[in-house]
């Protein structure tokens, strides 16, 4: 698998973090998984503006493997060393090489080709680990202080 520079995601499970969300998801799912994903991070302390950016970077990446990588995928999130993180994985044919540079700003009247660029702004992390069986790409958004102490 290729990966992005910068670290890997943590796994929720060998950290002994506990998972705010393990689920499946296919087209008619979009909508639920972001509604679950702003209910559970809102709970963990994360609000304003960085909460909204967050789930419109889980909704780009789990929208993209959707509509590019098969139609069905698996969200995974969780809190870690004071960050949230959220994994989601597909099963499709992998991230084309010449999409795995740091993405540029899009051009204004192109349709499409926002979502990991938005991912980029939006996230303090953005991790991609992709090949030929599947791709799963790590974003994280570190919490605020008073969240990260309860």
């Amino acid at each position: 698998m290729r990966s992005a520079p910068g670290t890997s995601a943590p796994e929720a499970e060998s950290a002994g973090a506990p998972q705010l969300l393990d689920r499946r998801f296919g087209r008619d799912e979009i909508a639920v998984v972001r509604h679950e994903v702003s209910a559970r991070l809102a709970a963990a302390g994360l609000t304003g503006d960085r909460l909204q950016g967050f789930v419109l970077a889980v909704n780009e990446v789990i929208t993209n493997v959707v509509l590019h990588a098969g139609g069905q995928g698996r969200a995974v999130l969780w809190l870690a060393g004071g960050s949230a993180w959220c994994t989601v994985t597909d099963s499709g044919p992998g991230i084309p090489a010449r999409y795995l540079r740091p993405p540029e700003v899009p051009d204004s009247f192109e349709v499409g080709g926002r979502g990991i660029w938005l991912a980029h702004q939006l996230c303090d992390e953005v991790t991609v680990a992709t090949g030929p069986i599947g791709t799963t790409i790590g974003l994280r958004i570190a919490l605020p202080r008073r969240a990260t102490s309860a």
